[in-house]
């Protein structure tokens, strides 16, 4: 079973094709438009062991909002798309990520009942032109879109770049553990016999 989706999303704000394989080896190819977002999905893809493949041109001329968020949306879709029936996978993913002075909790069931939990430092700084509030965006769009309960919390830092490289990281290596198949697991891992 090849555990891969491939979206396609056209608006009048943006246009993306994107592709997504779980059972990767962490190669991406990603333009976006946005470097520090690229920055981002790439090393998402990375530790997370996912092969991405994104292209996406949206309306930066207006600013960035409308690319990150559509774009949290397509990638949520594709996860979701290559999830299938969840049969096998272990289901819920943790990760208690460091990245220099910053610290991130990253907790995630893959239950299909969409629900972001946000916690952030008060007042984080832009990185370059990419506004910090940016990441709660692309956070709910994925987590809606990829049918995801998702707890995210910095508990420390004071660079914002560092904050959240933390989170993409913490958010790889929790959906990592979460959508990987386990041997022992028989059919979908719920009482109710679906997620």
């Amino acid at each position: 079973m090849t555990r891969q989706a491939t979206v396609v999303r056209k608006t009048k704000e943006t246009d993306i094709r994107l592709t997504l394989s779980l059972d990767g080896t962490g190669r991406s190819e990603v333009q976006t438009g946005i470097g520090f977002f690229d920055h981002m999905l790439v090393l998402f893809a990375k530790h997370g062991l996912f092969d991405l493949d994104l292209q996406a041109k949206g309306d930066l001329e207006v600013d960035a909002h409308h690319t990150v968020e559509d774009v949290g949306l397509a990638l949520g879709q594709a996860l979701r798309e290559a999830l299938g029936d969840k049969a096998g996978v272990c289901r819920y993913g943790w990760c208690l990520l460091p990245m220099d002075e910053a610290l991130a909790r990253i907790a995630v069931d893959c239950s299909g009942r969409p629900y972001l939990s946000y916690e952030t430092p008060e007042g984080a700084e832009p990185i370059g032109n990419f506004p910090f509030q940016l990441l709660e965006e692309f956070l709910r769009a994925f987590s809606v879109q990829g049918g995801l309960n998702l707890h995210v919390a910095i508990l420390d830092g004071r660079d914002s770049h560092h904050m959240a490289e933390a989170v993409f990281k913490g958010l790889a290596r929790a959906l990592d553990q979460a959508t990987r198949l386990d041997p022992r697991v028989t059919g979908v891992p719920s009482t109710k016999g679906t997620l």
